[in-house]
């Protein structure tokens, strides 16, 4: 036998009221254009539809949408004081040796000079190395290809903040 009801995480998210339903996506993409787009599609049957509305509203975001969500994002290195999502997502520099931390903050800058906005990449499983190496390639790209690359790594992490969202378990 097949259930039509949605996961519990899933059925818990679609439930929630508006202002908590648009908290909760707001943590998971800071572009509050691309939160409401998301709430306005509710209910959800499955994580593959809230997925692939979060993947539409996504690629859907204007410049000034792209620069909204980006600005949620704390360095590379730098994970904000007491969040523990980015905590958790930059891992992978943790540990790293001060050498590497000290390089990374003048590849963000470098970065930041470049492009006017923080080096996005979805950190998650990745070593400090790893995140050294690519803002290192990504460095040299011109802006356009530079802005879809910065699109898919968005896209990346709400996925995995999504994913998140309605895997927690209830109270």
């Amino acid at each position: 036998m097949t259930s039509t009801s949605p996961p519990p995480g899933l059925a818990r998210f679609n439930a929630l009221e508006e202002q908590a339903a648009l908290a909760a996506l707001h943590e998971v993409c800071a572009c509050g254009a691309w939160a409401r787009r998301l709430f306005a599609a509710r209910p959800y049957a499955t994580a593959d539809d809230l997925y692939a509305a979060g993947d539409a509203a996504t690629a859907g975001l204007d410049a000034a949408e792209l620069r909204e969500a980006m600005a949620g994002h704390p360095p590379i290195g730098r994970p904000r004081p007491g969040d523990p999502a980015s905590a958790r997502e930059q891992r992978g520099m943790a540990g790293a040796p001060e050498a590497l931390r000290a390089e990374m903050l003048e590849l963000n800058l470098a970065y930041q000079e470049r492009f006017g906005h923080v080096f996005l990449i979805c950190a998650t499983g990745r070593t400090g190395e790893q995140m050294r190496d690519a803002v290192r390639e990504r460095l040299g790209n011109p802006p356009d290809r530079e802005d879809a690359i910065v699109r898919t790594e968005l896209g990346k992490i709400n996925r995995i903040r999504l994913a998140r969202l309605v895997d927690t378990p209830g109270d």
